[in-house]
């Protein structure tokens, strides 16, 4: 199920058809869609919808689209969730979907595309049933207005789902369902809470790095990704400890995109085949997740890679010139952890995610195992975990950053 690489046949860059990017990009939402159709299904969580939805209707109706509208995204949405959207689709005869929010909307709006050009339960279009690339028609035009600085998915040809039936999370990839516009707004970022703001902040990191450093990553996508980490650090704390600066929302909108664009051309690794279960398990959020892996993992990482880690610490300022490839390559761990640090994402287990006992969680390290493995994001890892190693990095992750007596948390 992999793609070539660049020295073994050619790869396709996917992108948004159309960006816009800036503050009142969202008044342009109305323009878009009536170029596309005539009446759009908007897809949200109640919650966005109940900040940014009177906006959206208010940019579609304007333009003289009409609107109806599915507003029972979950987080880490399920197929069932997807099945309820696409039957508002069909009831309503929509012929252009609007996705607001983040990553949950998105990934819902891309699956009710699939289902309405396509035979078959969203499920069977999973990469571990369909492969790469498995959906045969191309979705209908799909608008992602975009209200986090994170996920980057309004950039990519993938969809995460969760199936509730084998706790598990499955993922489907095909450029049919790229988004044919981004609506980027770092206005709409204002509202997110300190917690998604870290969270959505470290998913963007994550992306950066694992593209960065995975197997399939190129040149076109390692300038992406170097982009989006540099404008993460100088951006992720200032927007996290003043939601209102603009500038800091707009560097960290335009670093999730980038960082989008890389792991959506290169690949996820590691962290995120153990972030999958560890979040469908524990009900963490994604974002959470990766960064309690991450740290371990880049450790994990540093000797199979150490110029491109060697890179991540010099551009984290945790090496300099002076230190060897080797020396400032294991530094990087670490400098992660603080860039995590910087930001309190542990304190946010409190309030977020369900912390099993030592015992309780040991008993599901296996099937954790075997999920992250069945995902394939670990196949594009710089260093290839045998069974007993990513078992023992899911141990440490608990010993280290999950119990409540733990290194990370205390």
């Amino acid at each position: 199920m992999s793609e070539p690489t660049p020295e073994h046949g050619t790869r396709v860059v996917v992108s948004p058809g159309r960006t816009v990017l800036g503050v009142d990009a969202v008044e342009k939402t109305g323009t878009y869609a009536a170029r596309h159709g005539e009446k759009v299904l908007i897809v949200a969580s109640q919650q966005i919808f109940d900040i940014h939805g009177e906006r959206i209707v208010d940019a579609l109706e304007g333009a003289g689209v009409e609107v109806a509208t599915f507003t029972d995204v979950r987080p880490d949405p399920t197929v069932e969730n997807v099945e309820a959207a696409h039957q508002v689709w069909d009831a309503e005869g929509c012929d252009v979907i609007v996705t607001l929010g983040g990553g949950s909307s998105i990934d819902v709006g891309k699956s009710v595309g699939i289902l309405a050009t396509n035979e078959g339960s969203i499920r069977s279009f999973g990469v571990d049933k369909a492969g790469y690339e498995g959906v045969p028609n191309p979705a209908p035009p799909i608008i992602a207005v975009n209200t986090t600085a994170g996920t980057g998915s309004e950039t990519t040809r993938t969809a995460v789902l969760s199936d509730e039936s084998t706790s598990t999370k499955f993922i489907i990839v095909s450029e049919n369902i790229v988004p044919d516009v981004a609506i980027e707004d770092p206005e709409l970022t204002r509202s997110l809470p300190k917690s998604h703001t870290a969270f959505t902040g470290i998913d963007a990191f994550t992306h950066a790095i694992e593209a960065f450093t995975s197997v399939k990553s190129y040149s076109v996508t390692d300038d992406y990704a170097r982009d989006a980490m540099e404008r993460i650090v100088d951006s992720l704390a200032l927007a996290w400890s003043n939601g209102d600066n603009m500038k800091a929302r707009t560097e960290m909108m335009i670093a999730q995109f980038k960082a989008g664009k890389a792991f959506g051309n290169s690949s996820v690794a590691l962290v995120h085949g153990m972030a999958r279960p560890l979040g469908a398990q524990l009900h963490i959020p994604h974002g959470l997740a990766n960064g309690l892996i991450l740290p371990y993992v880049v450790e994990f990482n540093s000797m199979a890679a150490p110029e491109k880690y060697a890179e991540v610490a010099r551009l984290l300022g945790a090496a300099d010139e002076f230190d060897g490839t080797r020396q400032a390559a294991a530094k990087a761990g670490d400098a992660v952890e603080q860039l995590c640090e910087d930001i309190s994402l542990v304190d946010y287990l409190d309030e977020f995610g369900e912390v099993p006992s030592r015992e309780e969680y040991l008993d599901v390290v296996p099937e954790m195992t075997q999920d992250a493995f069945d995902s394939g994001s670990p196949d594009n890892n710089p260093r290839t975990p045998t069974r007993d190693e990513l078992e023992e990095l899911f141990v440490t992750v608990y010993d280290d950053a999950l119990a409540p007596d733990s290194r990370r948390r205390s």
